[in-house]
C-alpha cells in the first residue's frame, strides 16, 4: 500500500511512538508570535528551562497588535523581543520589519516541501501549500517544541479534495475553499489532513494555494496540504538555488513527497470547478455559505481586505481592479492591510495603494489585529463587516459584530455598493 504525502512526512520525521497511534516527530521549524508564545516563554522560565532547541529553526514575529496599543500588548512584545535576544534567535521580525506570520515566513523562504512546522496559531496549516506538514498547537506542545524540537501527533488520516475543470472568470481561491467548507462542514475533516489535488490546484499559484490551506482548519483539519511542483520550486528558487544544480533537480527531489497512486484515504471528494460561484458566509460558522447572488441588500458597515488568508499582492491586485476609478459608499469604511512590508512596497510601486486611497480606503501597516478583534478594525456591537479574513465566529472581530467572509473581489464591490454584491469580474 502506498502512502499519502502526510504519511511520508510523518515517517521521515518519526522520533518515537510512546504509545499506539502517538507519533513524536522531529520539527524542522517552530514559528512564534507575540500572542501565544509569551505564555510558553514565561512558563519555561519558571521551570528553569529558558533555552531553545535550535535558534536557527525558530522564527519569530510581532504581528497581531503592531505597534502595541497599550501596556499589556507592549509587554507581550517585550517578552518576545527579550527572549529572542537571550536565545540568539536571528530571524526575529520586529516592528517595521514585521508582517502577518503566515505571509512573511513563506516570503522569507522558511517553508520547504516535506518539512514539519508548528506554531501556537490555528492557521499554521497555511504552510501546507508548499507540501509541508504544518499545524497549530497549544501552549504545552509549543513549549516542548521550543525546548526539544519535537511534537506529538496522531498518525494522519487524509481526505483528498480533488478539484478538476476550470473555475469561472471572477471565481477565486477564497470562493473555492468556502465552497469546500460549506460542502463538508466545520467538522468534516476533524483530526485529518486535507489534501488538495486536481487540475485546478495544479494551475493555482502559491498564493492561491496558501489561501486554500489556510482555511483547512475551518473544516476541522489538522493541516491542509498541496503537492510540491514547478510553481513551488519557482517560488522558493532564490532561497534554494545553492542547494540544487537546477530547478529540475529541485523538482525531482521535492516530488518524492507526492502521494502514491495507491495511497489510502479516509475519503475522496471530487469537485467540478465549473459549479463554483462567488460565495460568502452568513451566520457565525465558516460552513454557513451561500452564493453572493442570494444575499438580498445585506448592508455592511466595514470592509476589511487583508489577513493571512487574503492580504497578499495578488489579493490586493484583484480588489484594486474592482476599485479603480471608483469610490466606496459613504455608508461604509474600508480598511486594507497589506500582509508584509514587501507586499506593501510592491503594491505602492504598482499604484495599488493609490487606487485604494483614491477609493476612500484606510491603508494600514501589516497586522493581524482586525481579524480577531484586537486592533486596526474592531467592530462595535451590531456592526457588520465584509471581510477577506478566515473566521466569522460570533464576536470574532468585536463583541456583537457580524462578519461575512468573502473574496477580495466581492469585498471590493461590496465597499462600492455598501451592501454584499458580486463583483463585475464575475461573468455569471
Amino acid at each position: 500500500m502506498g502512502k499519502t504525502i502526510a504519511e511520508k512526512i510523518f515517517d521521515a520525521h518519526l522520533v518515537d511512538t510512546p504509545e499506539k497511534g502517538i507519533n513524536v516527530l522531529r520539527l524542522d521549524s517552530v514559528f512564534c508570535h507575540e500572542i501565544t508564545t509569551p505564555v510558553a516563554i514565561n512558563d519555561l522560565e519558571k521551570k528553569g528551562k529558558d533555552r531553545v532547541f535550535d535558534p536557527d529553526k525558530i522564527k519569530v514575529v510581532i504581528d497581531h497588535v503592531t505597534p502595541a496599543k497599550d501596556s499589556k500588548t507592549a509587554l507581550q512584545g517585550k517578552i518576545l523581543r527579550d527572549w529572542a535576544k537571550r536565545n540568539k534567535i536571528k530571524d526575529f521580525f520586529d516592528i517595521g520589519r514585521n508582517g502577518v506570520c503566515h505571509a512573511i515566513f513563506p516570503e522569507q523562504g522558511f517553508v520547504r516541501p516535506g518539512s514539519t512546522i508548528i506554531m501556537g496559531d490555528s492557521h499554521t496549516c497555511t504552510h501546507g501549500a508548499f507540501g509541508a506538514f504544518a499545524a497549530g498547537v497549544g501552549t504545552t506542545d509549543l513549549e516542548v517544541g521550543i525546548l526539544k524540537g519535537v511534537c506529538a501527533f496522531k498518525y494522519p488520516e487524509t481526505i483528498k479534495i480533488q478539484v478538476d475543470g476550470d473555475l469561472r472568470e471572477g471565481v477565486f481561491a477564497k470562493d473555492l475553499i468556502l465552497h469546500i467548507i460549506g460542502k463538508i462542514g466545520v467538522n468534516g475533516a476533524t483530526d485529518k489532513v486535507i489534501e488538495f489535488t486536481g487540475s485546478v490546484i495544479s494551475k493555482m499559484n502559491m498564493e492561491e494555494r496558501m489561501t486554500l490551506c489556510n482555511m483547512a482548519i475551518e473544516a476541522g483539519g489538522t493541516s491542509g496540504i498541496c503537492y510540491p511542483d514547478d510553481k513551488t520550486v519557482d517560488y522558493l528558487w532564490k532561497f534554494i538555488e545553492s542547494e540544487f544544480a537546477s530547478k529540475e533537480d529541485a523538482l525531482k527531489e521535492y516530488s518524492k513527497w507526492i502521494s502514491d497512486d495507491d495511497a489510502d484515504y479516509a475519503e475522496i471528494i471530487k469537485i467540478d470547478a465549473s459549479e463554483v460561484v462567488p460565495v460568502a458566509t452568513f451566520g457565525f460558522k465558516p460552513d454557513q455559505v451561500k452564493p453572493v447572488s442570494e444575499f438580498e441588500n445585506v448592508k455592511v458597515d466595514q470592509i476589511y481586505i487583508g489577513s493571512c488568508t487574503n492580504g497578499r499582492l495578488s489579493d490586493l491586485e484583484v480588489a484594486a481592479k474592482v476599485l479603480e476609478g471608483k469610490r466606496i459608499s459613504d455608508d461604509v469604511r474600508g480598511i486594507v492591510s497589506p500582509a508584509t512590508p514587501e507586499i506593501f512596497r510592491q503594491a505602492l510601486e504598482k499604484g495599488i495603494i493609490k487606487i485604494f486611497m483614491d477609493a476612500g480606503f484606510c491603508v494600514t501597516n501589516p497586522t493581524c489585529g482586525a481579524c480577531l478583534g484586537m486592533s486596526n478594525g474592531v467592530l462595535a456591537d451590531g456592526e457588520v463587516c465584509a471581510s477577506t479574513t478566515n473566521r466569522n465566529f460570533n464576536g470574532r472581530m468585536g463583541k456583537g459584530g457580524m462578519v461575512h467572509l468573502m473574496s477580495p473581489a466581492t469585498a471590493a464591490q461590496t465597499a462600492i455598493k455598501g451592501y454584499i454584491d458580486n463583483s463585475p469580474l464575475f461573468k455569471g
